[in-house]
């Protein structure tokens, strides 16, 4: 199961990559993180779907620096055979 999703508001400059990377360890996730252009994070996550659920769940409000205000994500039936979970620059 995948999940693909995309947060926006105060995400970059505020450790957010590197707190989805904490995250993802602690639940055995595979997959990325990585800023956007236009000033959004997008995390590509990759795991059983329940425990993509708990994941998702614990990094929706992001770091304590962050602001999120608008997510867009979905839960995708499929995988890309990642084998680590890394920071994309």
């Amino acid at each position: 199961m995948r999940l693909y999703a995309v947060f926006a508001g105060t995400v970059q400059g505020v450790g957010f990559r590197h707190f989805v990377k904490t995250k993802a360890k602690e639940f055995g996730i595979k997959g990325y993180v990585r800023n956007m252009p236009d000033g959004t994070v997008e995390v590509v996550a990759e795991g059983d779907e329940e425990v993509l659920r708990k994941f998702f769940e614990a990094i929706e409000n992001g770091p304590p620096l962050a602001e999120v205000t608008d997510i867009r994500y979905q839960f995708e039936d499929k995988e890309g055979g990642f084998t680590d979970f890394e920071i994309l620059y």
